[in-house]
């Protein structure tokens, strides 16, 4: 189904005027994170991420399904360009796992240009994606309910950090250098097909509702990111299968993008198999 601005706003709740203004980047920005969740379902599937924009809009939107940053991402500069927004596309090396060596540009994201100042704006970085956008200036801070988020200048390039249990994290460091398609599908392509990804060995998701604490999932491992946070290890695999429709806000029944209760469970064989084989 082609992109169309109404059922994406409808999608996130968005039901005033959208405007080129900060307020309705922020709103936009809070509302997409609350309404689609990110998730690598189809990674673990076996399926191809599709990049073009029809694609994306009919999986995260039509199908109700969510997606990872480049999918996250790409559908909502989409929307800001629909509006009106100047944006310019990004990419980031992640260190949240603490490389040993520089990793490459993986991660995708979006600035924002307005009148009064540029925007780094994230959707698309799971758990700890950012909850509104950030000015893009050395020194900038935004309080959120994941801590407090810092960007630092280093030379040509931004490093995001973020604060918690007292310490600054390194989440990825970014330039402004302007990135295409090309990149996108090259960089999708290593995340989804090489063989030590991440989103290859673990099922991952992440909402932020808009009234109620921050959710994640590793394999079946669900976190409610309350005070202190509330961790459950999901019994089976059809209440983690409940779970991803009625907590994280993913439909599954969709012909195309839809996953039946066993297809995910012998994903899950998989890696539930992994993850006792890596804890020996």
């Amino acid at each position: 189904m082609a992109f169309t601005l109404e059922h994406y706003l409808a999608r996130i709740g968005f039901n005033r005027e959208a405007r080129v203004d900060f307020s309705t980047l922020q709103s936009l920005h809070r509302r997409h994170i609350a309404a689609i969740a990110f998730e690598n379902l189809d990674v673990l599937l076996g399926r191809e991420i599709l990049l073009d924009d029809d694609s994306i809009f009919e999986k995260l939107v039509t199908a109700g399904r969510g997606g990872y940053c480049f999918e996250h991402n790409a559908l909502f500069t989409r929307a800001l360009n629909e509006i009106g927004f100047e944006t310019q596309n990004l990419a980031a090396r992640v260190l949240v796992a603490k490389p040993d060596e520089m990793p490459p540009r993986t991660h995708r994201l979006v600035m924002v240009k307005l009148e009064e100042a540029t925007w780094i704006a994230d959707v698309g970085f799971g758990g700890l994606t950012l909850s509104v956008p950030l000015p893009l200036k050395d020194g900038a801070e935004q309080a959120s309910a994941q801590g407090l988020y810092r960007l630092e200048k280093k030379q040509d390039e931004f490093l995001l950090l973020l604060r918690q249990h007292d310490h600054f994290q390194p989440l990825y460091r970014f330039d402004l250098e302007k990135q295409y398609p090309a990149d996108y599908l090259m960089a999708n392509h290593f995340i989804a097909h090489w063989p030590d990804s991440h989103f290859r060995h673990h099922l991952l998701a992440a909402l932020h509702p808009l009234d109620t604490c921050r959710l994640t999932l590793v394999n079946r491992r669900e976190t409610a990111h309350e005070r202190p946070p509330r961790q459950a290890e999901l019994k089976d695999n059809d209440t983690l299968y409940d779970s991803l429709q009625q907590r994280f806000n993913i439909r599954l029944d969709h012909p195309r993008h839809g996953v039946t209760r066993d297809s995910l469970s012998k994903v899950m064989e998989r890696v539930m198999a992994e993850e006792g084989a890596e804890s020996k």
